[in-house]
């Protein structure tokens, strides 16, 4: 079953905290001298990976639209947060957690469910970032966006 909703706007870039309760990453040792990128990351998503990760989700996701929308209602779409990652040289990402308010207007069986699809929406964007928008020269990483 796909979903079929409007591709949302990206989400902004700008306000994460890289490194702390990530599902797909250990934290940094020190995030002082590290570059995650996030500008860059910003910029790719707004140049097209965004779309491309999002609609390779929406294929395939079980999904409902009422469940993405409440997902969307809750700020759970916007706060999806993407950074490099150079111990493991790919785009990480964070899914935030249901809030309490989410999880109330959800069907108790609902919640692990809508959870994972919201970390399996991060993963298809992270991936895509990684591997389609992503571009690795003389030990340094660039990011494909729009010129």
């Amino acid at each position: 079953m796909a979903l079929e909703v409007s591709v949302p706007d990206p989400p902004s870039q700008s306000e994460g905290a890289p490194g702390r309760g990530y599902n797909n990453v250990e934290p940094p040792e020190a995030d002082a001298g590290d570059d995650y990128h996030r500008d860059d990351i910003e910029s790719a998503l707004s140049a097209g990976a965004w779309v491309d990760g999002f609609e390779a989700w929406a294929a395939q996701t079980d999904l409902g639209e009422s469940e993405f929308r409440l997902l969307e209602r809750h700020g759970l779409v916007d706060g999806l947060d993407y950074f490099w990652d150079a111990a493991s040289e790919a785009v990480a990402y964070h899914a935030p957690t249901l809030s309490d308010d989410a999880r109330e207007a959800l069907q108790a069986s609902e919640h692990d469910t809508v959870d994972a699809a919201l970390k399996s929406l991060g993963r298809h964007v992270s991936e895509t970032l990684s591997e389609d928008y992503l571009v690795r020269e003389d030990g340094q990483v660039r990011f494909l966006a729009e010129e």
